[in-house]
């Protein structure tokens, strides 16, 4: 059984830091491309940074420079880093992980910014 458990989501305050963390179990973690999505209340959700097999990774421009992905193939973890936070960053974070037709989500965590 396939599993992504996201933690690290919380409420902090705009310039803050958070680090989002993502376990997998089930997969044969190292060949998946990893990714985190976001989805506002009333938005579709949407890609925020990836990183695949090769460590190459790619962000959206909103978050380019204040987000950093990184992985963990002995751990089967994959991690948001995300500091300069802005309210506009208010979201459910989602794991994603993808390796050919198979594609698997977490249940998302919670990031909140506000003063």
């Amino acid at each position: 059984q396939v599993q992504l458990a996201e933690s690290g989501g919380g409420l902090v305050q705009p310039g803050g830091s958070l680090r989002l963390s993502c376990a997998a179990s089930g997969i044969n973690f190292r060949l998946y491309t990893m990714s985190w999505y976001r989805q506002a209340p009333g938005t579709q959700r949407l890609l925020v940074a990836r990183i695949d097999s090769g460590n190459i990774t790619f962000y959206v421009d909103s978050v380019d420079g204040r987000f950093t992905i990184s992985r963990d193939n002995a751990r089967n973890t994959v991690n948001l880093q995300m500091n300069s936070l802005k309210p506009e960053d208010t979201a459910v974070y989602y794991c994603f992980a993808n390796f050919v037709a198979a594609t698997y989500w977490g249940q998302g965590t919670q990031v909140t910014v506000s003063s």
